[in-house]
């Protein structure tokens, strides 16, 4: 019988530890938190110094049950969640839970999952850390005592489902915050120009107007430009110095948790979530064909970039034997944290260099093989020499101007045989083209070039970019706002909301995100102020150091939050009740249209409402006129079927359409296709040879969003439909269901092998008069 238990947070690492710590150790999971706050209520008591009210989450009871089984047989009980606030939390939970009489509980915290460091965290196990989960507590009790209760104020005055955060709600507004810079952008005009010189030794160059009199060149016009080039075609262009230096470019340090997600989206196009979750399996365990599970690399919620000795060392072993001695420093780089970095654990790196990518990409997924191989790669060039560069820099005076060349040629590659960091594309087109790895001829001073070509070109100034994943990460982690555990968080749950959409890989807030914000930051402007939320960061930093008190930061935030909280349940615009006139008129009853909201945005609604429900899309001009952008629902010369009124075109979610008229008392719709003089022809629907199932009526082809299907001809009062498929005459054929020896135990009637949405089922054939199901079990 094992006489210790160690507990950890995921399944997926049971085996990997199960490995190094033999029959003597029962090792279980808790598959997460074990222990939350009601879903039903605010489960705070703000009166009684905000005491949290935690319990069992459902699911976990059976759980809870087993450890404590587990742990009453067991001599030793470790506790080993992940090493962050959040696995200390786990950690406390389960001991609240499991705690037996005269049975010692100790935490042990595994930053890899190694033979070395799980048996080294074995021998010296930790109490668990009080400051720690306070700090956690503290978070987990602000965004209750802010989401639970802005969140019903957004239900009553805008619509019901929307949410608030502490943090998510800031990272909103910093998206609404660019659109906004970006909408009140004015791009200003300026011109470049660059001259084709040749000298004496090839090769011909560029260089670009750099000053004017010896000042900065601002050419902002095409007349200003035009008599720049004018008087330059007569001008000797003379070489007026020639600059050269050598130039050193140092690796970057190994990953922290948002350099990992910044890079794996520039090169890898991983969402924050993504790059996290195959980050997560790396750390747990791979399984490494007779060597078992193996965790790759090191836990991943990490702000610092320190190294162990250890693992420096075997860097420097590994660079020494596969790489020239030129490659090595002479002595270990160490890289210094931010002053706000928690150290908790190292920078992400491979957890030994034994595994080197090519030798376990067999056993690696795509993605997890390109990840680690980032990981590695970025570990690796961070211990070598930096790259060399001879940089040169010539000046050409040409009368009053001054152009300027500059070139980059490396001389020795360093780190960068190994990896270069990512750069962003923002996408705005302002300042200088990279000059790196241009060649420029040998040049003395004084020595007159000839000119090839002059080249005026026009510029304009572009705005701020928008956020793409690894910018809006790098935005939060700047300001302070979250930590590394929370980031790919953040990015999910705006999304989700609909408060913001990813287009192209870019940030824009919908219609939602900026009316919401807009709501929040007037009524709530300190909580939705980036620097107070960052301060509140640094605030649990300093309780998880013991120097603040969980109670003392509760209620400085929450007594003008209160105060804040009862303003804006009087003073917050009510959105749903509000209309704003406009002097279109209903094409329906011939009443005012008015502005209203939707969860899509804003609509125009008929104010005749509900007497009339029609409703349209609106845009507004340049000088903020409100116009229809519904298209002209045109009536054509067929007659509906159902009817006999005229049928009108129409746009829907899917194209082009024949509507009846008369609606909304006929709904009839036909699809419509175009001829080859571009009138619309409606598409019949073809007569199939089969029989509806449940009402006997002849079944039609049609088509829908996911293809044809059989509908019953005989809707909307049958609704039956069928998936089809086509015959070896080209016909469509209802398949038949897969008929097996089972009895449905309701009816007795054979029971049909069915395909679902979720895979394969046993359905009653005597369905729609019998619906009993069953489900097949794996390999069944």
């Amino acid at each position: 019988m094992p006489q210790s238990l160690i507990i950890v947070e995921s399944p997926t690492k049971v085996k990997t530890i199960k490995k190094y710590l033999g029959p003597d150790f029962d090792v279980r999971a808790s598959m997460g938190h074990v222990m939350d706050l009601p879903k039903s209520k605010l489960g705070i008591d703000i009166q009684n110094d905000f005491e949290p009210t935690y319990q069992v989450i459902e699911t976990k009871k059976k759980v809870i049950a087993e450890l404590k089984k587990a742990a009453k047989n067991a001599e030793n009980i470790y506790l080993a969640p992940d090493p962050d606030r959040e696995g200390e939390a786990i950690a406390w939970h389960i001991a609240h839970e499991i705690a037996a009489k005269g049975k010692v509980i100790r935490r042990v915290l595994f930053n890899d999952l190694t033979e070395n460091t799980i048996l080294e965290a074995i021998r010296k196990p930790l109490d668990l850390d009080f400051n720690k989960y306070e700090a956690q507590q503290t978070r987990r009790i602000l965004d209750r005592l802010v989401g639970y209760q802005i969140s019903p104020l957004l239900w009553e005055k805008v619509k019901r489902g929307l949410s608030a955060g502490r943090v998510q709600s800031v990272a909103v507004r910093i998206i609404c915050d660019r659109e906004a810079e970006i909408s009140k952008f004015v791009p200003e005009e300026y011109w470049n120009i660059t001259a084709s010189l040749e000298g004496s030794n090839p090769p011909s160059f560029v260089a670009r107007l750099a000053r004017i009199d010896g000042k900065r060149a601002k050419v902002v016009n095409e007349s200003q430009s035009a008599e720049i080039v004018e008087k330059l075609k007569t001008a000797p262009f003379v070489v007026s110095k020639v600059e050269k230096k050598e130039m050193k470019r140092s690796a970057a340090p190994p990953f922290t948790t948002s350099k990992l997600q910044q890079e794996a989206s520039r090169k890898l196009s991983f969402s924050a979530k993504k790059t996290m979750s195959v980050a997560q399996k790396l750390y747990e365990g791979i399984e490494l064909g007779k060597e078992g599970s193996v965790g790759l690399i090191t836990y991943m919620r990490t702000d610092s970039v320190r190294i162990a000795e250890e693992a420096l060392k075997e860097a420097r072993t590994y660079i020494r034997q596969n790489y020239d001695p030129d490659y090595l420093p002479a002595k270990p780089r160490v890289f210094k944290n931010a002053g706000t970095a928690q150290d908790a654990h190292e920078a992400i790196r491979p957890s030994a260099m034994a595994y080197k990518p090519q030798d376990v990409r067999a056993h690696l997924n795509n993605d997890q093989f390109r990840l680690y191989q980032l990981i590695w790669n970025r570990f690796v060039a961070s211990q070598m020499n930096p790259a060399v560069f001879d940089q040169t820099t010539i000046d050409i005076a040409a009368g009053a101007c001054t152009f300027r060349a500059q070139g980059s040629v490396m001389t020795f590659p360093g780190f960068t045989i190994v990896y270069t960091e990512g750069r962003e594309d923002n996408g705005n087109g302002n300042g200088d083209e990279g000059e790196f790895g241009r060649i420029l001829p040998a040049l003395r001073e004084n020595e007159i070039l000839k000119l090839l070509a002059l080249k005026p070109e026009q510029k304009f100034t572009q705005p701020p970019p928008r956020f793409t994943e690894a910018t809006l990460v790098r935005e939060l982690e700047e300001n302070g706002i979250g930590r590394p555990s929370t980031y790919a968080t953040i990015l999910s749950t705006i999304q989700d909301r609909e408060y913001v959409r990813l287009e192209k890989q870019r940030f824009y807030p919908t219609d939602l995100g900026v009316l919401v914000t807009d709501l929040l930051v007037k009524n709530f402007p300190r909580e939705l102020d980036v620097a107070f939320t960052a301060s509140l960061e640094s605030m649990l930093d300093r309780i998880e150091e013991g120097k603040v008190k969980r109670l003392d930061t509760l209620k400085d935030f929450y007594i003008p939050f209160a105060a804040e909280l009862d303003k804006a349940k009087t003073g917050m615009r009510n959105v749903k009740r509000q209309e704003t006139p406009t002097d279109l008129s209903c094409e329906k009853c011939g009443s005012p249209m008015v502005i209203k909201w939707g969860r899509n945005g804003e609509f125009l609604a008929c104010s005749n409402y509900p007497a009339c429900k029609n409703t349209q899309n609106f845009t507004r001009d340049d000088e903020g006129k409100v116009m229809s952008s519904e298209p002209q629902k045109a009536e054509t010369d067929i007659a509906c079927e159902k009817c006999g009124s005229q049928m009108a075109v129409k746009q829907g979610r899917f194209g082009t359409f024949l509507g009846c008229s008369g609606y909304p008392e006929c709904k009839n719709i036909v699809n419509v296709r175009k001829d080859e003089n571009g009138a619309m022809t409606p598409v019949k629907e073809e007569v199939s040879d089969i029989a509806c199932s449940v009402c006997g009526l002849p079944m039609l082809v049609k088509r829908g969003k996911f293809g044809p299907f059989l509908g019953c001809s005989g809707y909307p009062e049958c609704k039956n439909i069928v998936k089809t498929g086509k015959g070896a005459d080209g016909t469509a054929q209802s398949p038949a269901p897969e008929m097996t020896d089972t009895l449905c135990d309701k009816c007795g009637r054979p029971m049909a092998i069915k395909r679902g949405r979720f895979g394969r089922f046993l359905g009653c054939s005597g369905y729609p008069e019998c619906k009993n199901i069953v489900k097949i079990k794996a390999g069944g």
